[in-house]
């Protein structure tokens, strides 16, 4: 992809790990609310390719979308417990200004970061925790209706509805991540539903770069690591973007520590 891709949230946890991936293969065109360290910055983006603005401030936005054909939209407030003001200005009205202004600007692929907590509320008392363990069969794929678990899966929920209404629209792609549980080297430690729903940096940033190159229409697919245990499907994921995960929860302990492979024998 020659034309620039504009990345929101550049400065968040998702926004680095696609950096630290394929940082160098894209021209992007970085936003955040606030100023980014050099450190969190790729070498060959300029300064000139960093904008520092609110997703709400339309006029910016456009900014930033001139000449862009592919988005991933990443910024919001990323916070569980958020409350309802913050989601709806950060998490709705700002998606909606971001996913229009890419609409109007021509933009052919967006990448929309939802969540997991889009359909938490699937987790139910008689799920879980066995829902959490490989002996466990239980499936979302995509295809069905959100089910918040909170206000910020509400706002992640409204985002994937804003999604297919542009696509419907104006035919822009529209990909909708459901992210799982992001961390750095290993899995989440002790935490039995996180090692089920864990999205390795590696993996992500594969994920985005692949959201990047597919061809799609409009589509939802869950974004986790090739764990033994997952209730989420990554089927939709390989299919429609090409999606290879490399990472595995159940190669690290339940403390997250990685497993030693068994050492090679000297039978013939």
């Amino acid at each position: 992809m020659d034309d620039p891709v504009l990345l929101t949230g550049a400065g968040g946890r998702v926004g680095q790990a696609i950096l630290d991936g394929i940082g160098e293969e894209y021209d992007w065109r970085l936003l955040d609310r606030e100023p980014l360290p050099a450190a969190k910055v790729p070498d060959r983006v300029t300064d000139a390719d960093q904008y520092v603005a609110d997703i709400t401030d339309e006029r910016a936005v456009r900014e930033a979308m001139t000449g862009v054909n592919a988005v991933i939209h990443l910024a919001g407030d990323p916070r569980k417990t958020a409350p309802w003001d913050s989601v709806l200005r950060n998490n709705i009205d700002g998606t909606q200004v971001v996913m229009r202004v890419a609409a109007a600007a021509g933009v052919e692929k967006f990448a929309f970061a939802s969540s997991n907590h889009a359909v938490g509320g699937y987790e139910t008392d008689d799920r879980t925790p066995d829902l959490y363990r490989p002996d466990d069969d239980y499936r979302l794929d995509g295809e069905e209706l959100p089910r918040p678990g909170n206000l910020y899966g509400v706002s992640k929920a409204t985002g994937e509805f804003l999604g297919r209404y542009y696509h419907d629209e104006t035919g822009m792609g529209v990909v909708c991540v459901r992210i799982g549980n992001l961390t750095k080297d290993h899995p989440p430690r002790e935490y039995e539903r996180g090692q089920a729903m864990w999205l390795s940096h590696g993996d992500c940033a594969h994920l985005f770069d692949r959201c990047l190159r597919a061809e799609y229409g409009f589509e939802i697919v869950y974004g986790i690591s090739d764990n033994d245990r997952k209730y989420y499907s990554i089927e939709r994921a390989r299919e429609v973007l090409g999606y290879d995960p490399q990472d595995n929860s159940a190669n690290y302990t339940f403390e997250g520590e990685p497993i030693a492979e068994d050492p090679p024998t000297d039978e013939p």
